[in-house]
Protein backbone atom coordinates (compact mmCIF):
# COMPACT_ATOMS: atom_id res chain seq x y z
CA UNK A 1 0.00 0.00 0.00
CA UNK A 2 2.04 2.98 -1.24
CA UNK A 3 2.20 5.98 1.05
CA UNK A 4 1.61 8.36 -1.87
CA UNK A 5 -2.03 7.26 -1.96
CA UNK A 6 -2.65 8.22 1.64
CA UNK A 7 -4.86 11.28 2.06
CA UNK A 8 -5.82 13.40 5.05
CA UNK A 9 -9.39 12.73 6.16
CA UNK A 10 -11.29 15.52 8.00
CA UNK A 11 -13.73 13.99 10.45
CA UNK A 12 -15.62 17.22 11.02
CA UNK A 13 -16.70 17.61 7.38
CA UNK A 14 -20.34 16.48 7.11
CA UNK A 15 -21.39 14.37 4.16
CA UNK A 16 -24.43 15.19 2.04
CA UNK A 17 -27.11 12.58 2.46
CA UNK A 18 -29.69 11.74 -0.24
CA UNK A 19 -32.31 11.42 2.51
CA UNK A 20 -35.21 13.91 2.79
CA UNK A 21 -34.57 17.37 4.19
CA UNK A 22 -35.97 16.56 7.62
CA UNK A 23 -33.48 13.69 8.07
CA UNK A 24 -30.23 14.76 9.76
CA UNK A 25 -27.19 14.49 7.52
CA UNK A 26 -25.07 11.52 8.51
CA UNK A 27 -21.56 12.11 9.73
CA UNK A 28 -18.36 11.06 8.05
CA UNK A 29 -18.19 7.63 9.66
CA UNK A 30 -21.86 7.07 8.92
CA UNK A 31 -21.09 7.71 5.26
CA UNK A 32 -18.15 5.30 5.41
CA UNK A 33 -20.34 2.55 6.85
CA UNK A 34 -23.07 3.23 4.29
CA UNK A 35 -20.61 2.96 1.39
CA UNK A 36 -19.05 -0.14 2.91
CA UNK A 37 -22.49 -1.75 3.29
CA UNK A 38 -23.13 -1.20 -0.43
CA UNK A 39 -19.91 -3.04 -1.32
CA UNK A 40 -21.00 -6.67 -1.67
CA UNK A 41 -17.47 -8.01 -1.78
CA UNK A 42 -16.51 -6.25 1.47
CA UNK A 43 -19.71 -7.37 3.18
CA UNK A 44 -19.14 -10.98 2.10
CA UNK A 45 -15.50 -10.87 3.29
CA UNK A 46 -16.52 -9.34 6.61
CA UNK A 47 -19.20 -12.02 7.08
CA UNK A 48 -16.75 -14.84 6.34
CA UNK A 49 -14.12 -13.38 8.67
CA UNK A 50 -16.74 -12.95 11.38
CA UNK A 51 -17.71 -16.61 10.92
CA UNK A 52 -14.05 -17.63 11.30
CA UNK A 53 -13.68 -15.53 14.45
CA UNK A 54 -16.87 -16.88 16.00
CA UNK A 55 -15.90 -20.46 15.14
CA UNK A 56 -12.50 -19.92 16.77
CA UNK A 57 -14.00 -18.33 19.89
CA UNK A 58 -16.65 -21.02 20.33
CA UNK A 59 -14.42 -23.86 19.11
CA UNK A 60 -15.20 -26.19 22.05
CA UNK A 61 -18.89 -26.02 21.11
CA UNK A 62 -18.58 -26.54 17.36
CA UNK A 63 -15.69 -28.98 16.81
CA UNK A 64 -16.74 -32.56 16.05
CA UNK A 65 -13.81 -34.18 17.87
CA UNK A 66 -11.01 -33.53 20.36
CA UNK A 67 -8.24 -31.77 18.37
CA UNK A 68 -5.55 -33.29 20.60
CA UNK A 69 -6.80 -36.89 20.51
CA UNK A 70 -4.37 -39.11 18.59
CA UNK A 71 -4.96 -42.51 17.02
CA UNK A 72 -2.43 -44.27 14.83
CA UNK A 73 -5.22 -46.48 13.48
CA UNK A 74 -6.87 -43.55 11.73
CA UNK A 75 -3.84 -41.51 10.65
CA UNK A 76 -3.98 -39.66 7.33
CA UNK A 77 -7.57 -40.53 6.52
CA UNK A 78 -8.73 -38.95 3.28
CA UNK A 79 -11.02 -35.94 2.97
CA UNK A 80 -14.65 -37.06 3.17
CA UNK A 81 -14.01 -40.04 5.44
CA UNK A 82 -16.87 -41.10 7.70
CA UNK A 83 -16.75 -39.14 10.94
CA UNK A 84 -13.86 -36.99 9.67
CA UNK A 85 -15.07 -34.69 6.89
CA UNK A 86 -11.63 -33.17 6.30
CA UNK A 87 -9.65 -36.30 7.12
CA UNK A 88 -7.03 -36.72 9.83
CA UNK A 89 -3.42 -35.65 10.25
CA UNK A 90 -0.22 -37.66 10.67
CA UNK A 91 -1.18 -38.57 14.26
CA UNK A 92 -4.81 -39.39 13.54
CA UNK A 93 -6.21 -36.11 14.88
CA UNK A 94 -9.35 -34.73 13.28
CA UNK A 95 -8.36 -32.04 10.75
CA UNK A 96 -11.59 -30.06 10.92
CA UNK A 97 -11.29 -29.72 14.69
CA UNK A 98 -7.64 -28.73 14.47
CA UNK A 99 -8.30 -26.18 11.74
CA UNK A 100 -11.02 -24.54 13.83
CA UNK A 101 -8.86 -24.52 16.94
CA UNK A 102 -5.90 -23.40 14.84
CA UNK A 103 -7.86 -20.32 13.86
CA UNK A 104 -7.58 -19.12 17.46
CA UNK A 105 -3.80 -18.82 17.43
CA UNK A 106 -3.48 -17.92 13.75
CA UNK A 107 -5.96 -15.05 13.92
CA UNK A 108 -4.46 -13.86 17.20
CA UNK A 109 -0.95 -13.92 15.73
CA UNK A 110 -2.19 -12.10 12.65
CA UNK A 111 -4.08 -9.29 14.38
CA UNK A 112 -2.46 -8.61 17.77
CA UNK A 113 0.96 -7.50 16.42
CA UNK A 114 -0.75 -5.14 13.97
CA UNK A 115 -2.92 -3.72 16.74
CA UNK A 116 0.11 -3.14 18.97
CA UNK A 117 2.06 -1.66 16.06
CA UNK A 118 -0.91 0.60 15.28
CA UNK A 119 -0.94 2.02 18.81
CA UNK A 120 2.82 2.31 19.20
CA UNK A 121 3.58 3.43 15.66
CA UNK A 122 0.80 6.03 15.59
CA UNK A 123 1.99 7.51 18.87
CA UNK A 124 5.59 7.76 17.68
CA UNK A 125 4.69 8.97 14.19
CA UNK A 126 2.26 11.66 15.34
CA UNK A 127 4.75 12.95 17.90
CA UNK A 128 7.61 13.04 15.40
CA UNK A 129 5.47 14.58 12.66
CA UNK A 130 3.97 17.28 14.87
CA UNK A 131 7.19 18.33 16.61
CA UNK A 132 9.29 18.12 13.44
CA UNK A 133 12.88 19.35 13.39
CA UNK A 134 15.56 17.37 15.22
CA UNK A 135 12.99 15.11 16.93
CA UNK A 136 11.52 14.05 13.60
CA UNK A 137 14.97 13.55 12.12
CA UNK A 138 16.19 11.42 15.02
CA UNK A 139 13.08 9.21 15.14
CA UNK A 140 12.72 8.63 11.41
CA UNK A 141 16.42 8.03 10.75
CA UNK A 142 16.50 5.50 13.59
CA UNK A 143 13.50 3.66 12.14
CA UNK A 144 15.06 3.74 8.69
CA UNK A 145 17.50 1.11 9.93
CA UNK A 146 14.65 -1.42 9.95
CA UNK A 147 14.01 -0.75 6.26
CA UNK A 148 17.42 -2.12 5.39
CA UNK A 149 16.01 -5.63 5.84
CA UNK A 150 12.99 -7.33 4.24
CA UNK A 151 10.10 -7.93 6.63
CA UNK A 152 10.44 -11.72 6.43
CA UNK A 153 14.16 -11.69 7.16
CA UNK A 154 13.73 -9.18 9.98
CA UNK A 155 10.96 -11.22 11.61
CA UNK A 156 13.02 -14.41 11.40
CA UNK A 157 16.12 -12.67 12.76
CA UNK A 158 14.34 -11.09 15.73
CA UNK A 159 12.37 -14.22 16.54
CA UNK A 160 15.49 -16.36 16.25
CA UNK A 161 17.38 -14.02 18.58
CA UNK A 162 14.58 -14.02 21.16
CA UNK A 163 14.01 -17.76 20.88
CA UNK A 164 11.03 -19.85 19.73
CA UNK A 165 7.65 -19.34 21.32
CA UNK A 166 4.41 -17.53 20.74
CA UNK A 167 5.20 -14.52 22.93
CA UNK A 168 8.56 -13.96 21.25
CA UNK A 169 6.91 -14.21 17.83
CA UNK A 170 4.40 -11.55 18.85
CA UNK A 171 7.25 -9.26 19.92
CA UNK A 172 9.16 -9.89 16.70
CA UNK A 173 6.15 -9.20 14.47
CA UNK A 174 5.26 -6.06 16.39
CA UNK A 175 8.79 -4.73 15.96
CA UNK A 176 8.58 -5.44 12.23
CA UNK A 177 5.40 -3.41 11.73
CA UNK A 178 6.01 -0.48 14.10
CA UNK A 179 8.40 1.32 11.67
CA UNK A 180 5.95 0.94 8.79
CA UNK A 181 3.00 2.34 10.74
CA UNK A 182 5.20 5.09 12.18
CA UNK A 183 6.26 6.26 8.73
CA UNK A 184 2.65 6.52 7.53
CA UNK A 185 1.54 8.33 10.70
CA UNK A 186 4.46 10.76 10.45
CA UNK A 187 3.76 11.43 6.78
CA UNK A 188 0.09 12.23 7.34
CA UNK A 189 0.83 14.30 10.45
CA UNK A 190 3.37 16.36 8.52
CA UNK A 191 0.68 17.15 5.93
CA UNK A 192 -1.90 18.05 8.57
CA UNK A 193 0.45 20.14 10.72
CA UNK A 194 0.47 23.08 8.31
CA UNK A 195 -3.31 23.39 7.88
CA UNK A 196 -4.99 26.66 8.85
CA UNK A 197 -7.12 25.34 11.67
CA UNK A 198 -4.05 23.75 13.31
CA UNK A 199 -2.30 27.12 13.20
CA UNK A 200 -5.43 28.78 14.59
CA UNK A 201 -5.51 26.31 17.48
CA UNK A 202 -1.87 27.07 18.27
CA UNK A 203 -2.43 30.81 18.11
CA UNK A 204 -5.37 30.48 20.51
CA UNK A 205 -2.97 29.15 23.15
CA UNK A 206 -3.80 25.42 22.97
CA UNK A 207 -0.98 23.16 24.09
CA UNK A 208 0.66 20.57 21.89
CA UNK A 209 -1.15 17.64 23.54
CA UNK A 210 -4.52 19.36 23.17
CA UNK A 211 -3.90 20.16 19.50
CA UNK A 212 -2.80 16.59 18.77
CA UNK A 213 -5.70 15.03 20.64
CA UNK A 214 -8.46 17.28 19.32
CA UNK A 215 -7.31 18.28 15.84
CA UNK A 216 -4.51 16.06 14.57
CA UNK A 217 -5.58 12.55 15.55
CA UNK A 218 -8.93 12.94 13.83
CA UNK A 219 -7.15 13.31 10.49
CA UNK A 220 -4.37 10.82 11.10
CA UNK A 221 -6.19 7.80 12.52
CA UNK A 222 -8.22 7.16 9.36
CA UNK A 223 -5.35 6.69 6.89
CA UNK A 224 -3.23 4.84 9.44
CA UNK A 225 -6.12 2.51 10.27
CA UNK A 226 -6.62 1.70 6.59
CA UNK A 227 -2.91 1.00 6.19
CA UNK A 228 -2.83 -1.18 9.33
CA UNK A 229 -5.85 -3.16 8.11
CA UNK A 230 -3.89 -4.10 5.02
CA UNK A 231 -1.01 -5.33 7.18
CA UNK A 232 -3.12 -8.01 8.87
CA UNK A 233 -2.85 -10.39 5.92
CA UNK A 234 0.93 -9.86 5.78
CA UNK A 235 1.20 -10.47 9.52
CA UNK A 236 -0.87 -13.64 9.25
CA UNK A 237 1.47 -15.02 6.59
CA UNK A 238 4.60 -14.02 8.53
CA UNK A 239 3.27 -15.56 11.76
CA UNK A 240 2.45 -18.79 9.94
CA UNK A 241 5.92 -18.74 8.40
CA UNK A 242 7.56 -18.40 11.81
CA UNK A 243 5.55 -21.34 13.12
CA UNK A 244 6.42 -23.33 10.00
CA UNK A 245 10.12 -22.71 10.71
CA UNK A 246 9.74 -23.74 14.36
CA UNK A 247 10.09 -20.19 15.70
CA UNK A 248 6.45 -19.63 16.60
CA UNK A 249 3.81 -21.77 18.24
CA UNK A 250 5.09 -25.05 19.62
CA UNK A 251 3.51 -28.52 19.24
CA UNK A 252 1.01 -29.94 20.02
CA UNK A 253 -0.91 -26.65 19.82
CA UNK A 254 -2.89 -26.37 16.57
CA UNK A 255 -1.78 -23.45 14.42
CA UNK A 256 -2.07 -23.31 10.66
CA UNK A 257 1.61 -22.68 9.95
CA UNK A 258 2.72 -25.38 12.38
CA UNK A 259 0.17 -27.82 10.95
CA UNK A 260 1.52 -27.13 7.48
CA UNK A 261 4.99 -28.04 8.72
CA UNK A 262 3.99 -31.28 10.44
CA UNK A 263 2.04 -32.45 7.38
CA UNK A 264 4.96 -32.03 4.98
CA UNK A 265 5.68 -35.75 5.04
CA UNK A 266 2.12 -36.48 3.90
CA UNK A 267 2.23 -34.27 0.80
CA UNK A 268 2.73 -37.25 -1.53
CA UNK A 269 0.50 -39.80 0.20
CA UNK A 270 -2.42 -37.50 1.07
CA UNK A 271 -1.93 -34.11 -0.61
CA UNK A 272 -5.47 -32.81 -0.02
CA UNK A 273 -5.17 -33.13 3.75
CA UNK A 274 -1.64 -31.70 3.73
CA UNK A 275 -2.81 -28.64 1.76
CA UNK A 276 -5.70 -27.72 4.06
CA UNK A 277 -3.72 -25.49 6.51
CA UNK A 278 -2.11 -23.67 3.59
CA UNK A 279 -5.53 -23.17 2.02
CA UNK A 280 -6.82 -21.63 5.25
CA UNK A 281 -3.85 -19.24 5.42
CA UNK A 282 -4.32 -18.24 1.78
CA UNK A 283 -8.10 -17.79 2.01
CA UNK A 284 -7.97 -15.79 5.24
CA UNK A 285 -5.24 -13.52 3.86
CA UNK A 286 -7.29 -12.86 0.72
CA UNK A 287 -10.34 -12.03 2.83
CA UNK A 288 -8.38 -9.51 4.90
CA UNK A 289 -6.90 -7.97 1.75
CA UNK A 290 -10.27 -7.56 0.05
CA UNK A 291 -11.81 -6.12 3.21
CA UNK A 292 -8.93 -3.66 3.57
CA UNK A 293 -9.42 -2.55 -0.05
CA UNK A 294 -13.12 -2.02 0.60
CA UNK A 295 -12.47 0.03 3.73
CA UNK A 296 -9.90 2.15 1.92
CA UNK A 297 -12.31 2.85 -0.94
CA UNK A 298 -15.14 3.70 1.47
CA UNK A 299 -12.97 6.10 3.49
CA UNK A 300 -11.47 7.86 0.49
CA UNK A 301 -14.74 8.49 -1.36
CA UNK A 302 -17.25 11.22 -0.78
CA UNK A 303 -20.94 10.75 -1.34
Amino acid sequence: MPEAKLVSIALDAPLVSPAPAFTPARGYWGGVLARLARDRVSVACAALLLALVLAAIFAPLVVPDDPYKTSMLRRLMAVGSAGHWLGTDELGRDMLSRLIYGGRLSLLMGTLPVLLAFVIGTSIGVTAGYLGGPVNMAVMRTLDVFYAFPSVLLAVAISGALGPGMSNSLIALTLVFVPQVTRVAESVTTQVRGLDYIEAARMSGAGALAVIRVHVLGNVLGPVFVYATGLVSVCLILASGLSFLGLGVKPPEPEWGLMLNTLRSAIYSNPWVAALPGAMIFATSILFNLLADGIRSAMHLRS
